[in-house]
């Protein structure tokens, strides 16, 4: 039995007036990638961000229910929503490094957090992050240049350093993908089958492809509704909903 490393029970989320997430329960598991397939505008970004508190930068959102990360709710009035940050990384559509060296990219945040202390034990983080990361090789000369100056795929691959390198237990991924070229998009997949192995993934995707390509389980969305979540195999070859076939066989979306 999968190891639960997530599970969000009855979560409601508002924007003003405008229900836009409709009492989801689902239990994400450890070690694995959960892909959030769906149309454009039926709540899989605004559910990724509940996961790491990202929506309460937005003023109008009401958030109820709960997200119960290793067996403490993220939404609790004693958790600190920095410290969730941390814990629960987050890689976005298009790649936004710094705008510093590539170095600095990946030590800027344990430094600042007091993870690694400068010298040595940075140098070491930097590196084994940018290894995780599978840009190491492309960039070990080039350190001190800056992070922007490097291709589209080598940004992600950057970011993705950059997340790894404070530690946490989740990588939230909305759309990783979508701005890079097939050979880059290629490069990013294989780093999350080769990630899993530490981490818990999340990840947006519009490219169904991509879903039954890298991901163990997923969900389909649909107007805020959770639709159906199961094993990527049994959603693609025999989902149980008449909603998800049609999807996934392109009559709507």
């Amino acid at each position: 039995m999968a190891k639960n490393k997530i599970v969000v029970k009855d979560l409601n989320l508002w924007y003003g007036d405008k229900h836009a997430l409709h009492g989801l329960d689902i239990e994400i598991h450890k070690n694995k990638i959960t892909a959030l397939i769906g149309p454009s505008g039926c709540g899989k970004s605004t559910f990724l961000r509940c996961l790491n508190r990202m929506n309460d930068l937005i003023s109008s959102v009401k958030i109820e229910g709960n997200v119960v990360i290793d067996g403490k709710n993220i939404y609790d009035k004693d958790v600190d929503e920095v410290s969730v940050r941390k814990r629960i990384g987050m890689v976005f559509q298009q790649p936004n490094p710094f705008p510093k060296s590539i170095y600095e990219n990946v030590a800027y945040a344990p430094l600042k957090h007091g993870i690694v202390k400068k010298g040595k034990e940075c140098d070491d983080l930097v590196e084994s992050s940018l290894r995780s990361a599978g840009i190491w090789e492309e960039v070990k000369n080039i350190l001190k240049e800056p992070g922007t100056g490097l291709s589209g795929g080598q940004q992600q691959r950057l970011c993705i350093a950059r997340t790894i390198a404070v530690k946490p237990d989740v990588i939230l991924m909305d759309e990783p993908t979508s701005a890079l070229d097939p050979i880059s998009t290629e490069k990013i997949e294989a780093l999350m089958l080769e990630l899993k192995k530490d981490y818990t993934i999340v990840i947006v995707t519009h490219n169904m492809q991509q879903a039954s390509r890298v991901a163990d389980m997923t969900a389909f969305f649909h107007l805020g509704d959770l639709i159906e979540y199961d094993e990527t195999e049994n959603i693609f070859l025999n989902p149980k909903q008449k909603k998800t076939e049609d999807y996934i066989t392109g009559r709507f979306g």
